[in-house]
Parts: structure tokens; sequence; C-alpha cells
């Protein structure tokens, strides 16, 4: 039952969510123009972790278990050294926008998953229709082909981030019955410290420290940095999970529809990145199939997403991607 609370902070955390996780791919692309795509992410997410957890500390969290941190390493890897790594290593080569639009099929893989690996409901007609609308939309972004005034993207960096949404779908469902703390900012917290740590170890082995100096890194990249550690990775989230307790999760999902425009429209906006008529085309199509998607799972599965949000509310309509 939502909580009776003013219609103004309703609609500013709606606000936040909406805007601020849509920013978070325009963030990206600007932090790894000087500095390199692993190192980045395994700073802010070690970084944001730490101050997740010490905020949980302050609000009286228990201190996590030995299984506790086995699971979060887990699910971490998962969610942010495979899923974010794709993210940060995809954007070297495909624009912010059109990123956020791959990415933007994540509950597509859920769903399979979940029913494939886990033995969920077997899909009816219409979320068969909702993964084939998120299909088409895929193909029509990735086909070689001219096609409306634009050419397709990245062949190996749509993989990657197709990669990346499968492991980010498997890493959510794992979460839901991991042995993780019942503190969603310590959870999350111990996810993004152990996703950063790994992080961290890929860029150094892939060599990313051998020529980086600090000297390079640009004013813009530490802004941006400092903004994706504050806002989507607190700020935004905090806002999340408040919206999660007092509204309904269907109508927090929304934001999978919004995100994407935002991506989309501030990758043009603020970095020179085309829109396209192949983009907005492509956009229509995933995302009508991601809402008959989320659709179906609100109607068909509400009690399951509640579930899973006590347990971890993070991985719920993949809350963590964007953080």
């Amino acid at each position: 039952m939502a909580e009776s609370v003013p219609r103004w902070r309703l609609i500013l955390a709606f606000a936040i969510v909406y805007i601020v996780w849509g920013t978070s791919y325009l963030g990206i692309a600007i932090a790894i123009e000087t500095i390199p795509p692993f190192l980045m992410a395994g700073t802010r997410f070690a970084i944001a972790g730490i101050i997740l957890m010490l905020w949980a500390q302050v609000r009286g969290a228990s201190l996590p278990t030995r299984g506790n941190w086995r699971a979060a390493i887990i699910t971490g890897g998962l969610l942010f050294l495979v899923a974010n790594g794709a993210v940060v290593w995809a954007e070297q080569y495909v624009a912010s926008g059109v990123a956020a639009l791959l990415n933007a099929i994540i509950p597509l893989w859920v769903v399979l998953i979940d029913w494939l690996r886990y033995g969920s409901v077997r899909p009816g007609l219409a979320l068969w229709t909702g993964l084939g609308l998120g299909f088409v939309g895929i193909m029509l972004l990735i086909a070689p082909n001219q096609f409306a005034g634009g050419e397709g993207v990245h062949l190996l960096g749509a993989i990657v981030l197709a990669i990346g949404g499968i492991s980010w779908a498997l890493g959510s469902l794992v979460a839901r019955q991991a042995d993780l703390p019942k503190s969603p900012s310590m959870a999350t917290g111990m996810q993004l410290i152990a996703g950063g740590v790994m992080l961290l170890i890929l860029g150094v082995v892939r060599g990313e420290l051998t020529n980086f100096q600090l000297s390079q890194v640009s004013l813009e990249a530490v802004i941006a940095v400092i903004y994706l550690i504050c806002f989507p990775s607190i700020v935004a989230y905090s806002a999340y999970v408040w919206l999660m307790r007092v509204s309904d999760a269907a109508r927090v999902s929304t934001y999978a529809y919004v995100n994407p425009v935002v991506a989309v429209g501030l990758g043009a906006l603020l970095n020179n990145e085309i829109i396209t008529g192949r983009t907005l085309i492509a956009a229509a199509v995933i995302l009508s199939g991601v809402f008959i998607i989320n659709t179906y799972r609100a109607q068909g599965e509400a009690k399951f997403n509640w579930r899973l949000w006590r347990k971890n509310p993070a991985v719920v309509a993949g809350a963590e991607n964007k953080i």
C-alpha cells in the first residue's frame, strides 16, 4: 500500500530518476574521452560504494558477513564488471544515445533468462510480441546497410552492449536469491565496491595505466566522474529506492521509457551526436517492445517484483545499470 506523501515530493523524485539516470550515458562519454574506460568506471563505482556503505552504517545497518561479501562479488561481477564494463568500453565506438537504446532492452533479456534458466511462466503471445519488437529494433540499429538517413552502429560495440545486457539480466536474477544484507544501501554499496575493484584490476591488466597521466585528464572529465558518483549513483538511486517504497513498481519502471529519450537528446545537444531517422524508428520500435514486456510483467508478476525489491531493490527494472 502506497504511503500518503506530498505530491511535489513524488514529482521531484520522478524527475530526478527520469532525468539524472538518462544523463549517465553522456557523463560516461565525456569521462572516457581522457580517462581510460575501466579505470574510470572502477574508480567511480568504488567511491560510490564506499559512500553508500558508510551511509548505511550511519543509519544503523549491520556489518556484512563473509557470505554477504561472497554474494556481492558474484553479483557485482555480473552487474558492474561485465554489464557496466561493457557500456564504458562500447561508448568508445557507439554514441551515448544509441548505447542507452540498446540497454533499454534489458527487460527482454530478463524475461528470456527467467524463463529458460529459472523456469518461470512460458511467454504468451503478448510477451512474444514485445520480445519480437525488441529484436527488430536492435536489427534496425545494427544492420550494415543505409536506412532512413543513417548507417548501422559499430557492430562489435553493439555486440558487447548486448553481452553486457545479458549479464545485467542474469546478475539481477541471481541477486534475488543472493545472500546480501537487508539494507539496500549496504547491499548496493558492497556490489559497487566489488565490481569497482574488479574493473580497476581489469584496467591495470589491460595496460590502461601504462600511458595514463593525470595531467592529461580534462576538467570536463573530472566533473563528469564527480557527477556520475554523486548524482546517478547516489542521489537518483536514493530517489528510486524511496519511490519504490511509496509508489507502485509499474509506475516507477516508466523511467525505462524516458531515460533513452533523455540520453539521445543530450547526446545530440551536448556531444554532437547525430539523430537519424534510423535511430528514431529503432527507438520507437524498441520502446514499444519494452512497454509491452513491462506491462506484461507488471500484470503477471507484481508479487514477484515486490518480493525481489524487498530482497534487493536495485535489481528491479534494471536500476543498478544506471548508477
